[in-house]
């Protein structure tokens, strides 16, 4: 190959073009978990997680829900991947080695969210969330119904696999997917970059700017427990009497139960089977979505 600019140009637009082919091959699994929140700055403030209480009777003035009152924020962090493609396999037409390459990396970066959303919400168990606890702990701080403070649990514990029942049918999702900047492929192929006059090589790569954080621990049920019926039914039941500050029921139904690839067998027969154990009706059966996480094994 005669390596001018056009013939640079076609390239980039081949390299690219595989890059976008990858990037869309796998559907994403976040979106079942996680809300997409767009950031405009260095890093987003989450105040109205801690603040928002329901609905009050109007007397007197108004109560103002003061947004800057919790200090919960998501920093966004700055991710890449950078290929270099020889100069001599542009000359000697040796680039069927570059396409799948390409792919690959496209594939890697839609795996980045994947990977941060999932491996959030693994990390719950010792990761703190806005109210200062771990994401699943045993004692989330919250005020009663009188105005006096109290705790919440949203796990049981356990050392066994974890699994998660979670609540993602309302506008809040238990996980903060966080985007600054989308992906975005760049190059340094003209003949005289610095890269390619010093080592011969033309560089092709993509960068994007996102992070993660947790929404409200409510939402979210984290067990270490042997996932089977009982533990199932205790998850449920928590779940759905889960109050708000100020005591106010927050109606919060769970539809998706999460799980790694080694429990998807109890997730499917306590969710798909018609009979459980002795032969009984089932009663869990469609009370919830078995979703299969390749990214928590």
């Amino acid at each position: 190959m005669i390596i001018s600019q056009a013939s640079l140009d076609a390239l980039r637009v081949g390299f690219k073009t595989e890059f976008q082919r990858g990037l869309t091959m796998a559907p994403p699994l976040r979106d079942r978990v996680a809300m997409t929140v767009r950031s405009t700055t260095f890093e987003s403030r989450y105040g109205w997680l801690k603040k928002l209480a329901g609905m009050r009777e109007w007397i007197g003035a108004r109560v103002v829900d003061n947004l800057e009152e919790a200090g919960y924020s998501i920093t966004n962090r700055h991710f890449e991947k950078t290929v270099g493609v020889d100069r001599n396999d542009i000359e000697d037409d040796n680039l069927g080695q570059y396409t799948p390459m390409f792919a690959e990396m496209g594939e890697l970066t839609s795996a980045l969210p994947e990977q941060l959303v999932w491996g959030l919400l693994n990390a719950g168990f010792t990761t703190n969330c806005f109210d200062g606890q771990f994401f699943f702990d045993t004692d989330h701080p919250i005020t009663d119904a009188n105005g006096n403070q109290t705790t919440y649990a949203n796990t049981d514990g356990g050392a066994g696999t974890p699994w998660f029942l979670l609540c993602t049918n309302r506008s809040v999702k238990p996980i903060i997917y966080q985007e600054r900047k989308p992906p975005e492929f760049v190059s340094m192929d003209k003949s005289n970059d610095e890269e390619v006059f010093k080592n011969r090589v033309f560089t092709y790569g993509v960068d994007m700017r996102c992070n993660v954080g947790y929404g409200f621990p409510q939402m979210a049920w984290g067990s270490r427990q042997t996932l089977n019926a009982a533990n199932y039914a205790i998850a449920r039941a928590a779940i759905q009497n889960m109050k708000g500050d100020g005591g106010r029921p927050l109606g919060l139904v769970p539809n998706l139960l999460v799980v790694p690839p080694t429990l998807e067998s109890a997730a499917r027969q306590i969710l798909n089977s018609e009979y459980g154990t002795g032969g009984i009706t089932n009663e869990w059966k469609g009370t919830a979505e078995p979703l299969i996480v390749p990214w928590l094994a």
